[in-house]
C-alpha cells in the first residue's frame, strides 16, 4: 500500500490472479479500516500544501505523469492484460485514454474561475471562488483499472485536492504502477494514497463515516453504490456515483441494417461485455432484423476467444466463476422460455479455456420482456436482439428500465435521431456512434445509473465548493 508516501505492508496479503488461467500472478496486502484511517489522515494533512499550490505547478505534475504513463504504456498495458484478461491492444488502448484525463485535466487545472456578481446595493459587491473539496475517497472497478483511476484522479489533483483510493480487489496490481506515474511525476506525500484490500466493506465504511473525508466517488454496481451513498448522506459528504447500465441499442427501419449490426458487434464484445456502457437489449427492427442477424452471426463467428497475450484475440475471459453463472443463468432462462440461441450460449471449455473464465460470444434472438436478460444487466459477452414494428413503441421499450446510463441509435434521418436523443433517458447517447466518450465530454448517468458526471469541465466542478463573499465598501 502507499500511504503517506510510503509504500508498505501488512501482516495479511492477498492473491491476485490472471483470469485467463487462473494462475496466481502475486500477492499484495491486505488492509482494513485501520489503514484506511492512517491514509485519509495523511491526505488530510496534505491537503493545505496541495491546495495552496498554484494551478500552474499542479498543471505541471499533471502534464509530466501524462509524459509518464504513456512512456510505460506497453508495460502498464502488458499488465493490465494479465491482471484483468482484455486483449492486449485493447489495454494498450486504454492506457490512451487514461493518459488523456491527465492532460485534459493538465490544461483545466488552470481553467477555475470565479465570479464578480452585481448587487442591488451600491455599497455591497459579491465575488465568488472556487475552491477544493478537501480529501476524496475513491472506489475504482477492475473493467478499467486504469483509466478509472485517472478519471478520478486527474480532475480531483487539479482542483487541489488529496485522495484516498481503494482500487478493485481483483485489479490492484494496475492501481499501483499507475500511481507510480504520479509518484514519479513529483506528487508530494500524502497527496495520493492507495489502500488494497480482499474484503472493500471496512474500508468502504470507514470512507462514509470519517469526518476528514469531504468526498466519495465510486464507480461500480448499482447496489454497492446506493449503500454507499447513504452512508455518505448520512454523513453529509458530497458524492459521485457512476453504476450500472441496461443501455439499449435501437436499429430504426430507416438504417442499413448491415452497418448497425457490425456497429452492435463491435461495442456489446467490447472487454468480453464487461462494460457499463455495454449494449443489453438490442431493438431491431421487424423489417431488418433478418439481414441484421445474419451479419452480427458472422460476426460472432468469427471472434476468437482466449488469452490476450496471444494474437488475434478479441474476446478475453470474464473476471470470475461468479459472472460466469451470471451469465449462464440469464442465458438458460431466455431459451427455457422461447429465444433461440443463433451462437455460443455457453462455457467455453476446449483448447485449454476450461482453465479460465471463458464464456462463448452469444447471440440470443426471440427475446422478450418476460426473460431475465431483458430486465438485468449482463455484464457479459451476451447479446439480446428484440423485434419491434412501432418507433414510439421502441422509445417507450428502451426507457423501461431503472438504468439511464447509456444508449445507441442507428438511422439514415437526422430527425429520427434528434428525436431519439432527446426522448430517451439516458446520459451518454450515440447516434450512429458506437463510442460517445472522451476525457473532453461529460460522462454519467440518470436514474439507478448514478449521480454526477465525469470528464469534462463537469468533471473537475465535482470536486470544488462555491464560495460566497459579500463586502460592504
Amino acid at each position: 500500500m502507499y500511504i503517506d508516501g510510503v509504500w508498505g505492508n501488512t501482516a495479511r496479503n492477498f492473491p491476485v490472479f490472471n483470469p485467463a488461467n487462473g494462475e496466481e500472478i502475486g500477492q499484495v496486502p491486505d488492509g482494513g479500516a485501520a489503514e484506511a484511517r492512517l491514509a485519509i489522515e495523511a491526505a488530510h494533512k496534505a491537503f493545505p500544501a496541495w491546495a495552496g499550490k498554484t494551478a500552474f505547478e499542479r498543471s505541471a505534475i499533471l502534464y509530466k505523469a501524462h509524459q509518464i504513463m504513456l512512456e510505460r504504456r506497453k508495460d502498464l498495458a502488458h499488465l493490465m492484460t494479465v491482471e484483468q484478461g482484455k486483449p492486449l491492444r485493447m489495454s494498450m488502448n486504454e492506457v490512451g485514454y487514461a493518459a488523456d484525463f491527465l492532460l485534459f485535466y493538465a490544461e483545466e487545472a488552470k481553467r477555475i474561475y470565479g465570479d464578480v456578481l452585481p448587487s442591488a446595493r451600491a455599497d455591497q459587491r459579491f465575488m465568488v471562488l472556487r475552491q477544493p473539496v478537501g480529501v476524496v475517497a475513491a472506489v475504482t472497478p477492475w473493467n478499467y483499472p486504469i483509466s478509472m483511476l485517472t478519471r478520478k484522479m486527474a480532475p480531483a489533483l487539479a482542483a487541489g485536492c488529496t485522495i484516498v483510493l481503494k482500487p478493485a480487489e481483483a485489479t490492484p496490481m494496475c492501481a499501483m504502477e499507475t500511481y507510480k506515474c504520479f509518484i514519479d511525476a513529483g506528487v508530494q506525500e500524502g497527496v495520493i494514497n492507495l489502500v488494497t484490500a480482499q474484503d472493500p466493506k471496512p474500508i468502504g465504511e470507514e470512507f462514509c463515516t470519517n469526518p476528514l473525508v469531504r468526498k466519495i466517488t465510486f464507480t461500480g454496481s448499482t447496489p454497492i453504490g446506493k449503500m454507499l451513498a447513504g452512508l455518505a448522506g448520512a454523513n453529509m459528504k458530497r458524492i459521485s456515483m457512476e453504476l450500472g447500465g441496461h443501455a439499449p441499442f435501437i436499429v430504426f427501419k430507416d438504417a442499413d441494417p448491415v452497418h448497425a449490426a457490425k456497429g452492435a458487434a463491435a461495442v456489446k464484445f467490447l472487454n468480453t461485455g464487461q462494460a457499463c456502457i455495454s449494449p443489453n437489449r438490442m431493438f431491431v427492427h421487424e423489417k431488418q432484423v433478418e439481414p441484421f442477424l445474419e451479419e452480427f452471426t458472422s460476426r460472432v463467428n468469427r471472434l476468437r476467444a482466449g488469452n490476450g497475450l496471444e494474437d488475434g484475440i478479441g474476446v478475453g475471459p470474464l473476471i470470475s466463476e461468479a459472472a460466469i453463472d451470471k451469465i449462464d443463468a440469464q442465458v438458460k432462462d431466455a431459451v427455457e422460455k422461447g429465444a433461440r440461441v443463433l451462437a455460443g450460449g455457453h462455457r467455453m471449455m476446449d483448447n485449454g479455456l476450461d482453465r479460465g473464465m471463458f464464456y462463448a460470444p452469444t447471440l440470443l434472438a426471440g427475446v422478450r420482456p418476460d426473460m431475465r436478460i431483458y430486465r438485468e444487466e449482463t455484464f457479459g459477452p451476451v447479446a439480446p436482439v428484440i423485434t419491434y414494428t412501432d418507433d414510439d413503441d421502441v422509445i417507450a421499450m428502451a426507457n423501461d428500465t431503472a438504468y439511464g446510463l447509456a444508449a445507441y441509435v442507428y438511422t439514415n434521418s437526422i430527425s429520427t435521431g434528434m428525436r431519439a436523443f432527446e426522448a430517451l433517458n439516458f446520459g451518454l447517447i450515440g447516434i450512429n456512434d458506437i463510442n460517445p466518450t472522451s476525457a473532453s465530454a461529460p460522462f454519467g448517468g440518470m436514474k439507478e445509473s448514478g449521480l454526477g458526471r465525469e470528464g469534462a469541465r463537469e468533471g473537475i466542478t465535482e470536486y470544488l465548493d462555491t464560495k460566497l463573499g459579500g463586502f460592504s465598501v
